[in-house]
Order: structure tokens, then C-alpha cells, then sequence
């Protein structure tokens, strides 16, 4: 390797923080090895295809796979959190990644690793998830290898977590009755500025080995943050009632009721800000100067930017892709188990590109093109039982990619004009896909096939497919009639 050009690691590469740090990395010319569980993901990203990023599969808890990620690289960033898909375990799974990277690193005698924690002071109050946060950070500075820390409180950007809670709160709530935490001090960053940090932090070796707290430009409370976004987005004023007896659990079930955010995020959220998360001190703006955002700012940019579908990453981008094996063609109907399907199948006049733009646009606020209402109340019973329900929609309204969250399905495969995979990401006895599939026979003559598959989980799974399966019948005859009317409206 180059002594000009170095390797950098970026764990994380396809969640929210490492998806925008790779386009800067790699403006400032660095070589980038971004890792995810999923290469499939890693490819449809907007800088897949630079000559200086190299896509690598490795899981952070199979330390054979993480030690060959971190060959030949000269610093790592560890931007992994398991709060997604660690489940009420999220700690323990968080420390046994943090330990595999502390190996990786002394295997590969990485310079340094550079990590983004949270704030929070170490009290018995501490939050599981703002402890398992600063417990990691100790994990990975009991190794050799240098590790810079920086510890942010709620980050603000088009398709943060937080930015999200916050918008669907105030967009749809004039009257709020709330949690104390609402009084709760705290000091917001924009993610511009966290990019700023984590990437300077490569050309100042003052930082490294350090622990550094970074924020905003000012302090603010909850309560003060949806005041400015109500501002903003000039609506009426918001009655906020502010009331002792809303425990953290309770917060989050308030917060998965009204937001898109599931119960495994929401509940180690609302626990957090029960806590004060204020900047200690200020001295990385010193070693790395840059002009710092106000929560108003930094609230009107993600605004704008969500407002354009210019959505860099988001938070529903962690997570792996669902293996559909199960569901191929070929396979025989016992293998793997008695899979149910609803299959049908259509001959346009039209051509594959035209047919492709409807199918792609399905979902989120395009809707699902038939009995809506139906969809409406699947995610709501979706939610009312802790799954993520379909206030997640999708991140663009025209483009998709594998990977992103399509409402309560995941966009597991994507060929452009030829076929769209979804599995299902709601709570069910069982797994589930909706496939689309274009064959052009002709110019101006496509097949289209329409398929919904179910692998039951035991009886219960049975069960469920039998009592869905005249609803069934109703919604994707319904939906395939509709997709073939608005090909036909588009012509």
C-alpha cells in the first residue's frame, strides 16, 4: 500500500452514519474497504462504483470474516450497533462485536480505530442503551490498537431516527401529552458536522487514543427542538402537556404509535432521554475547527433534504437482508417446507420498461394500489403487536434498491425491468415474499406474474395462511387489476 494512500476500514458501511462517510472518505482521497453483512446492499449504493472503494461481506461477529476485512488497512472505523438486530440481547451482542474488532485490529496492526459512541455521564440512571454504548468504547480501548472516541447526543439529518421521531410527532400530534423527558437537556449535532468529526480525525494525530464529546452549536431541550420544527414546517401551534406518570416503556410505546419507528428502537430511544446529554467540554472543535450548526439549522436542512427525496441514508437501512431461498423457482412444493402461494399472471400491451415504472413505485405514499384500507389496518394490528407496521414507507417514491424498507416488506432483489422481490419484515408464523416478475415477449407485449409465497411455521403458520388466504384472493386479484390500469392510464 501507498504511504500517500491509505486503506480505510468502514464497518457499518451500509447503515445510516457509514453510508455518508464513505462519499467523503473517498472525496478526500482515500482508499475505502466498506464492510456489511450484505454485498447485495453494498452494490446498489450511489458510491458502489468508485475506483477506490472495494465491497466486502463479512459479519462483525464471525471474527475469521472480520480479521481478513481488516488486512492490508491502515485505520478502522467502528460505526456497528446492534440496538436492530440484537434484540432485547443488543448488549451482549454489542461487546462480543466490540471484541472481534480489538483482535481484527491487532491482527492487522491497524494506526488506529475511530468509534462513535453516545453521550450520557456513567450514573446508575444510564440508559441499557446509552450504557452498552459507552461500554463498547471501553471494550475496544482495552486493546493495542489506538482507538478514538467520539461521543454525540441525538444526531439531526434527513433520515435519522431521531429527525424521525421528531416529524412524525409534531406533523401529526396538535395535542401532545408527554414524558418529563421533554425538559431534558441536550445538544444536538447535525450529521454534516459528525461526518466532519470522523473524518478528521484521520489527519489529526492529536485525537488519537482520546475520548472527545461533540455537539452543536447550542443546548436546547426536546420540548424546544419540536417548537423549531413546528416553525419551520408552519404549522399551528402544539399544545404540549408535559406529565410525571409516562415511564420510559410507556414513552415508547407512545413514540411506536405515532412514528415508524419499530419497539426495538423506539424503547432503547425513549430510555436515553430521560438522560442529559450535554457536552463536557469543546476541545475537539479546537483540534477539528469546522462552523457548527444550531438544532435550528441543522432541523431546516434535514427538512429540505427529506422535502427532495435527497436522502443520502437512512435509518432504516441497518439490518440484513432476509435469506428467500426457500422461495425459488424449481423447487420442489415439499422442500423446505409446505410453502403456499398465490400466483398470477397477466399479459400486457405494453413493455417492460413501461410496466416496470408501476411496479416500482409501489408502496409508502404511492400506496399498494388496491384496498388500501385493508393494507392500512394489516399494519396497524402489525404495530399494535410490535412490528414495524407501514409508517416506514420507502425512502424515494420512484427509485428502489435492494435493501430499502418498503413499509412492512424489504427489498430483498431488484433487476430493473424484470423482477422485484419483497420479503416480508412483519410479525408472522411464518416467512413471506411478493414477487413481480416481467417477461417481455415483444416490444409492446409483457407477462407479468404476481406472486405471494408463505413458508408456515408449524400449525399456528397454517392456521394463518388459511384464514388470510380469501382476503388473499381479494387484494392481489384487486392489486394486479389496478397496476395493469395504471400501465394503460400511462401509455
Amino acid at each position: 500500500m501507498s504511504a500517500t494512500i491509505k486503506r480505510i476500514l468502514v464497518t457499518g458501511a451500509t447503515g445510516y452514519v457509514g453510508g455518508r462517510l464513505i462519499p467523503e472518505l473517498l472525496a478526500q482521497g482515500y482508499l475505502v474497504r466498506a464492510v456489511s453483512r450484505s454485498k447485495t446492499k453494498l452494490q446498489h449504493r450511489s458510491w458502489a462504483s468508485h475506483p477506490n472503494v472495494e465491497l466486502y461481506a463479512a459479519d462483525v461477529l464471525n471474527q475469521n470474516e472480520l480479521t481478513k476485512a481488516a488486512e492490508d488497512c491502515w485505520a478502522a472505523y467502528y460505526l456497528v450497533h446492534a440496538m436492530v438486530s440484537g434484540g432485547k440481547n443488543f448488549a451482549v451482542v454489542d461487546q462480543q462485536a466490540a471484541l472481534h474488532m480489538v483482535r481484527a485490529a491487532e491482527a492487522a496492526h491497524l494506526n488506529r480505530i475511530i468509534y462513535l459512541g453516545g453521550l450520557g455521564e456513567d450514573t446508575a440512571d444510564l440508559s441499557q442503551h446509552l450504557r452498552s454504548r459507552a461500554e463498547v468504547g471501553r471494550t475496544l480501548q482495552q486493546g493495542r490498537v489506538p482507538v478514538t472516541v467520539l461521543r454525540a447526543a441525538m444526531i439531526i439529518g434527513s433520515g435519522s431516527a431521531s429527525f424521525e421521531i421528531l416529524r412524525y410527532l409534531v406533523d401529526r400530534l396538535p395535542v401532545m401529552i408527554t414524558p418529563r423527558w421533554l425538559t431534558t437537556s441536550c445538544q444536538p449535532i447535525a450529521i454534516r458536522n459528525v461526518i466532519a468529526y470522523l473524518a478528521g480525525c484521520l489527519k489529526t494525530e492529536s485525537v488519537k487514543g482520546k475520548t472527545f464529546d461533540i455537539g452543536g452549536a447550542d443546548v436546547v431541550t426536546y420540548y424546544e427542538l419540536m417548537k423549531q420544527y413546528a416553525k419551520y414546517a408552519k404549522l399551528k401551534k402544539r399544545w404540549i402537556l408535559p406529565i410525571p406518570i409516562l415511564t420510559p416503556r410507556l414513552s415508547a410505546y407512545w413514540i411506536r404509535l405515532v412514528t415508524p419507528i419499530p419497539a426495538s428502537i423506539a424503547r432503547p430511544l425513549a430510555e436515553g432521554l430521560r438522560n442529559p446529554v450535554v457536552c463536557r467540554d469543546n476541545e475537539i472543535a479546537k483540534l477539528i475547527p469546522q462552523q457548527l450548526l444550531t438544532s435550528e439549522q441543522a432541523i431546516e436542512l434535514a427538512a429540505l433534504q427529506h422535502q427532495a427525496h435527497q436522502i443520502d441514508s437512512h435509518w432504516t437501512d441497518a439490518g440484513h437482508l432476509p435469506p428467500v431461498e426457500w422461495s425459488r423457482d424449481g423447487d420442489p412444493s415439499w422442500a423446505g417446507g409446505a410453502i403456499r402461494e398465490d400466483s398470477r399472471s397477466e399479459v400486457l400491451n405494453a413493455s417492460a420498461k413501461e410496466v416496470w415504472h408501476v411496479i416500482q413505485c409501489i408502496g409508502g405514499a404511492n400506496g399498494w394500489y388496491h384496498a388500501n384500507w385493508l393494507w392500512a389496518l394489516r399494519g396497524w394490528l402489525d404495530q399494535l403487536i410490535g412490528g414495524v407496521g407501514l409508517r416506514r414507507g420507502r425512502r424515494h417514491p420512484e427509485h428502489i434498491h435492494p435493501g430499502d424498507a418498503l413499509d412492512f416488506w424489504r427489498v430483498v432483489g431488484v433487476q430493473p425491468e424484470k423482477r422485484l422481490l419483497l420479503a416480508a419484515e412483519m410479525k408472522l408464523p411464518g416467512e413471506a415474499t411478493l414477487e413481480f416478475i416481467l417477461t417481455e415477449r415483444n416490444a409492446n407485449e409483457t407477462l407479468l406474474t404476481q406472486r405471494a409465497q408463505f413458508l408456515p411455521r408449524g400449525l399456528s403458520g397454517l392456521l394463518y395462511w388459511n384464514c388470510v388466504a380469501p382476503l388473499h384472493h381479494y387484494v392481489f386479484r384487486g392489486m394486479l387489476k389496478k397496476i395493469i390500469q395504471r400501465v394503460h392510464t400511462r401509455k
